[in-house]
This record gives structure tokens, sequence and C-alpha cells, in this order.
């Protein structure tokens, strides 16, 4: 298995992060539509859609850090804003981005999803991304960053023994998602074919991807997951596979299922690993840490208290803007006044002076030049 350094930070526990690539032909009308229904339903408190342009612009404007700014690629920013549990507030922002893939053809449109909450983040409120995508298989935007794996279905392994594997790497290298794998005993009926996803809490269902190992691959599947990412798969089981550098606190054994019934039935012992290595501390990816400090320093969509407390903020900090002009302008003058008496002072003591013989050889003549330098030198200093 590949090793990386260690990030240095992980995901806030109040923090829920997605990534992925919709696959339609006009995301942002798709996300836009589905803001404007869930505010009309009273399901969002508020939201907003601003051109990359307009948000880069306005955090010029405010004091806020330079990572608040989406980037040259980004398409569209849309923030949002609910609440959970009655009294907690969640902020969310999506960005879209044209990135390599409709360059290259390939029909597809990135986007990162950023939300956090007032206080540690419960697995059972609803998805963020619910919030800006329908919540419905008939639109693709909830596409893995890693080509031919989807979340909300059963992602079946390529046939070809080097596909496995690479398709195993890339999940790893590339994914932001939790991924399990499950290996078919025998081949299912229509309710064993069903994605397990679904028995997950809200919140996971769009965090967490199934990936199928047919009857026949049972050692194909074993040999590829031992070799990429250091588990084996039994055959009937699952297991939860590790981030590309595992916590110290995940063992293979702990979170590999020997046995896994596909019958439609709800597999407890499964969703009960899943859910317990979500909450393990996980490594946070630069681009998803640029996505959380654009969240928290390049927001928008303030409250009328927040309005309030913004302005009240900005006019202390023009107040000390002026006084410090101010200050600076006294100074200049007090210098100004010093420099023309020290001019005036020169200029007098040159007229006073009685001629003098001319100096003998080698010894430099005095001139008012010099005079004038050492008047002013008396009245240097910062800021002078």
């Amino acid at each position: 298995m590949a090793k990386n350094p260690t990030p240095s930070t992980v995901t806030p526990d109040t923090v829920w992060l997605a990534r992925g690539r919709h696959l339609g032909p006009d995301p942002e009308l798709d996300a836009r539509r589905n803001l404007i229904a869930l505010k009309a339903a009273g399901v969002l408190e508020d939201f907003l859609e601003l051109e990359p342009a307009d948000a880069a612009r306005s955090t010029v404007l405010h004091p806020r850090d330079s990572a608040a700014d989406p980037g040259p690629s980004a398409r569209r920013v849309f923030e949002a804003r609910w609440r959970v549990a009655d009294s907690v507030t969640v902020r969310a922002q999506l960005t879209t981005y044209a990135g390599e893939g409709r360059r290259r053809g390939d029909d597809f449109v990135s986007w990162i999803l950023a939300a956090e909450a007032e206080r540690p983040w419960d697995l059972h409120w609803p998805s963020p991304a619910t919030m800006f995508w329908p919540d419905s298989d008939r639109v693709e935007w909830n596409h893995d960053m890693v080509a031919g794996v989807r979340l909300g279905t059963t992602n079946h392994l390529p046939a070809d023994d080097d596909d496995v594997r690479a398709r195993l790497k890339d999940c790893a290298q590339h994914s932001w998602n939790i991924h399990f794998v499950v290996h078919e005993a025998m081949t299912p009926d229509g309710r064993g074919r069903q994605t397990l996803t679904s028995f997950l809490p809200l919140s996971l269902r769009h965090r967490v991807i199934e990936h199928r190992a047919t009857p026949q691959q049972a050692q194909i599947a074993d040999f590829a997951l031992r070799k990429e990412r250091g588990v084996g798969l039994p055959r009937g089981g699952a297991v939860v596979l590790p981030t590309l550098v595992p916590d110290a606190a995940y063992d293979a054994p702990h979170f590999t299922l020997h046995t896994v019934f596909l019958d439609g039935s709800e597999p407890t012992e499964l969703i009960a690993k899943i859910v317990e290595f979500a909450a393990l501390p996980r490594p946070l990816a630069a681009d998803a840490e640029t996505a959380l400090t654009r969240l928290r320093q390049g927001w928008h969509l303030l409250t009328p208290a927040e309005e309030l407390a913004h302005a009240q903020h900005m006019a202390h900090h023009y107040a000390q803007a002026l006084e410090a002009m101010t200050q600076s302008r006294d100074r200049y003058q007090e210098a100004t006044e010093a420099l023309q008496a020290a001019l005036a002072d020169s200029a007098e003591g040159q007229r006073l002076l009685p001629l003098e013989p001319s100096p003998a050889p080698g010894r430099p003549e005095a001139s008012p030049l010099t005079a004038l330098t050492k008047a002013i030198a008396r009245f240097r200093g910062p800021g002078k």
C-alpha cells in the first residue's frame, strides 16, 4: 500500500465535507431549483448564489483571508443556511468547478461541498448534499471523483484484475468518501442487489460508497485489497477500507465481517462498523482544508444580527484607520514646521557670519548643506 506523509490536521467534528462530479448538462440549474424549492418549503432559512468574481471581490472588500477566493476555475458559489435540532445553525457552501473533464470532453463538472454546524455533527441530521442537490438518482450529481463509482448504488468491481487494483488505488488517492467492499457469496435476488447504504444514518448516505465483488471474484478482490489497501475480504463477508494513511485506531480485523446476508434485511453489524469508522479522526486533505477556510472566512450569507455586528466591526476598523491617518498627518505637519525653522535658522546664521580667510589646503570647507543636513537629522525618526 502506498505510504504518504500524515496530514497535519484532521477534520473537525463540527464539519461535513464532500466532493464529487456532476455528469448532467446544467449542474447550477439543478442546484438553484433545489435551493428555491427548499426555501419555499421552509427547510432552508436562506440561500445565496454568487458569481466567482463577485465572491472574490467581496473577500477583498472584507478583512478576510485570501483562501476565501474560490479560484479561477470556479463556475458558481452557492451558500445556504438552515437549522437542525430546532436551534443549531448549519452553514454550507457548494462550489462548482470547470475542471479538466469538460476540456477533455468527459462532460462532467466537479463540485465541493463544505458544511459546518455550531456543535459536533450528528449523523442523523439531514445530509447537506440534499440541501443543494435533488435527492434523486435521476439527477446525476452523485458521482465520485473516481470514474465509474457512484453514491447510492452498488458499484461492482471491474472484471479485469488490473482494473480492480487500479480502482481501489484511485479510490484511496482521490476520493473523500468512506468505502466498503462486500463479497456476494452467491448471486443475490432483487432485494439483495439493493445498496446497503440506504440503511445508514442520513448524513452518512452521501459520504459512503459500496463496492461489490461477484461470487467469482473472491480471490481477485481479496488479492487486490491486500495488495493495494492492506486488508483482506472474506468469502461472503465485507470490509470497511482504511484511508490512504490509516488512523492509529483503525484495526483491519475489527472492521472486517465474515458474513453479510444480502437478503434485503438490514446488515446491523456492518452498519455499526461503518458508523464507528466514520467517527475516527479523518485526515483533512489540502483541497478540503481550503474549502473549510473558504466557508469560514469567505462567508456572505449573514443574518440581520451578523450584518449589524459586521457593520460595527467595519466602523471600528475604519475609525482606527482614520485615527492613524490623523496622527500621521499631525506628525508630518510637526516635521514640516521643524524643517522650515531649521532652514530659517541656517539661512540667518549664514547671513550673520563674518568673512573668513580661505581654509588651509587639505581641510574640507564647511558648507550650508552640511549645516542643513545636521539640522534635519535632529528631527528624523520613525515615520518622519
